[in-house]
């Protein structure tokens, strides 16, 4: 009885590893158990036979069978429930594990939406609305509201209910302003860590669209100021100035290719202000970025070539359909000055630029032609008006020279013929003067202009004239032009032709711009001159008919012998 404890087996193994799973342990009990309950069992039974003692028999069964047994079975279920309750945690702690993945990837997507339409949005405004309803998807708040600078403002609610929201959160923006988001429970520090990762994207998204908007500022400016601009000089240097702005630069030049395919210097300024050599060649670096046709960055002894003193320099080509146009350069003292400059919009720029220049370099031709032209005009009209009607008079002259004597009243006669042909000569001279004239249109107006010249004109060709205006006018510099052209000549003509005594000029604002000049002269035949030249500027009517029609306009003439003349000229308001 005394060596029954000594020969119980140990009950079944409890000391593996507690890491151990389930599975394995239900395999080990499973594999191990019978035979060693069979063996122990066997063992026992010897020992209990080996026994003299029926009495004691009894007991030892007993004590076996009542106590080890069950003692057995105890450690071995309480082995499998650690086992079961092991598994248990892990299943929860996965569940757990699972759940925040899945908000964490929820709250992932929801920021990656808010970052793509941040920066899809088109302007500010766009940003602040998608960046609250943004704000609301990803940290599950009840209501969001956002503020800029600038007072722009949004709020966006969620599919809760708002007046649950009693658990408020302000996040600062960097830069300026605030998110500030309302939840039902009280947020978490991922939350709010969340939060604050938002707001650094609303930040970045805000700044794009300010930089966006003063890109298209910039552009919107250049366009409008080189648009019209025909003097060459001034055109470069604003669209330089422009671009030197944008990145800081404190040197910029303009070279343009000349009618022999040579990039020569048109325009520069730096930290002394304006450089001449004004027609150098280009240096090395501006050919090699009109070869290249992309923008380039100059090394440091390129950059000194282009400006002295520089160690940066940036170079843009400007090209369009028909090639290449020049090469603007910007320049700096600091070395690395360009490393970070936007060279998209800056290239932007520069194809801008080539269309001012090819815009200007046309309108330089045309004044140039224009010139020509007049020039031609002038010396046919002196040529077949005041020169022959000089040279009649000379001949008269001669003729009374040789009457003088002989015949003294014919001599007479002749002398107040000459001296008729040579005052309205000296008359047709002042009109084609006066025509002439240099009209400041950009300084006074069209209307001072125009109430200007009809004024001198009366009081040049002693023609009583009248002037009326009404309705508002508002034309494009280029129609005004057109507009005071057709006046000049409608005038002209009336007092080259028209004998009148009186001229009625009017200006109407509608729809459309509508000048009207009408006299009481002695009228024509349209049909008969329509391309007859006139003095003041060599344009017969059916050039002025050609001018207002390209501008959209109308143009017509209705005259008869003896009745006078009406000029009517129309052309679209700005």
């Amino acid at each position: 009885m005394t060596e029954l404890p000594a020969s119980l087996p140990a009950a079944p193994p409890t000391s593996p590893p507690r890491d151990w799973p389930l599975s394995r342990r239900v395999r080990l009990l499973r594999n191990v158990l019978p035979p060693l309950i069979v063996l122990v069992v066997a063992v026992v039974e010897l020992l209990i036979a080996g026994l003299q003692n029926p009495r004691a028999e009894i007991w030892a069964h007993l004590l076996f069978y009542g106590l080890v047994g069950p003692a057995v079975t105890f450690f071995s279920v309480e082995w499998i429930a650690q086992g079961t309750r092991a598994r248990e945690r892990a299943e929860l702690e996965l569940r757990a594990t699972y759940a925040q993945l899945s908000a964490s990837h929820g709250q992932l997507q929801a920021v990656q939406e808010l970052m793509r339409d941040l920066s899809g949005a088109p302007d500010l405004g766009a940003v602040v609305e998608v960046a609250a309803r943004g704000a609301v998807r990803a940290t599950g708040a009840a209501h969001a509201t956002l503020t800029v600078p600038g007072g722009l403002s949004a709020a966006a609610a969620g599919e809760g209910d708002a007046g649950e929201a009693r658990f408020p959160l302000r996040v600062p923006i960097p830069g300026g302003g605030a998110l500030a988001l309302h939840f039902a429970d009280p947020p978490t520090p991922q939350t709010e860590a969340l939060a604050q990762a938002i707001a650094a994207e609303v930040a970045t998204g805000v700044e794009a669209a300010r930089q966006r908007t003063l890109d298209l500022m910039t552009l919107y400016s250049v366009d409008q100021s080189i648009r019209a601009e025909r003097n060459m000089r001034r055109l470069l240097a604003r669209v330089t100035r422009n671009m030197a702005e944008r990145v800081q630069a404190g040197a910029r030049a303009a070279y343009l290719r000349d009618q022999d395919g040579l990039l020569r210097l048109e325009y520069a300024e730096d930290w002394t202000g304006e450089r001449g050599g004004r027609g150098s060649l280009a240096p090395a670096f501006v050919e090699r970025v009109a070869e290249a046709g992309t923008p380039l960055v100059a090394a440091e002894a390129e950059a000194a070539e282009v400006f002295p003193g520089a160690t940066s320099a940036l170079g843009f080509p400007m090209r369009d359909e028909q090639g290449l146009v020049g090469v603007l350069v910007l320049g700096d003292e600091r070395p690395g000055a360009f490393e970070d400059a936007r060279l998209p919009l800056l290239a932007l720029l520069a194809a801008q630029a080539a269309l001012g220049v090819r815009n200007a370099r046309a309108y330089l031709y045309s004044e140039e032609l224009a010139i020509s032209d007049e020039r031609a005009r002038i010396a046919r009209e002196i040529h077949d008006g005041v020169a022959q009607s000089l040279a009649f008079a000379a001949l008269k002259l001669d003729v009374v020279a040789r009457q003088l004597r002989g015949e003294p009243d014919k001599a007479e006669e002749e002398v107040r013929a000459a001296t008729v042909l040579l005052r309205e000569q000296i008359k047709e001279v002042r009109r084609s003067i006066f025509a002439l004239r240099p009209i400041d249109l950009e300084r006074y107006g069209l209307l001072e202009t125009v109430r200007r010249y009809v004024e001198d004109f009366g009081q040049q060709n002693n023609i009583r004239t009248t002037l009326n205006v009404t309705g508002d006018i508002h034309l494009a510099p280029g129609d005004e032009a057109v507009v005071f052209r057709i006046l000049q000549e409608s005038l002209n003509n009336v007092a080259k032709h028209a004998r009148a005594r009186e001229v009625t000029v009017s200006l109407h604002g509608g729809h459309r711009v509508t000048l009207r000049v009408q006299d009481d002269g002695a009228g024509f035949d349209p049909e008969q001159v329509s391309g007859r030249v006139s003095s003041a500027g060599g344009l017969g009517l059916m050039q002025m008919r050609e001018r207002v029609e390209s501008r959209g306009g109308k143009y017509r003439v209705l005259s008869e012998p003896g009745h006078g003349t009406l000029v009517e000229a129309e052309v679209p308001q700005a």
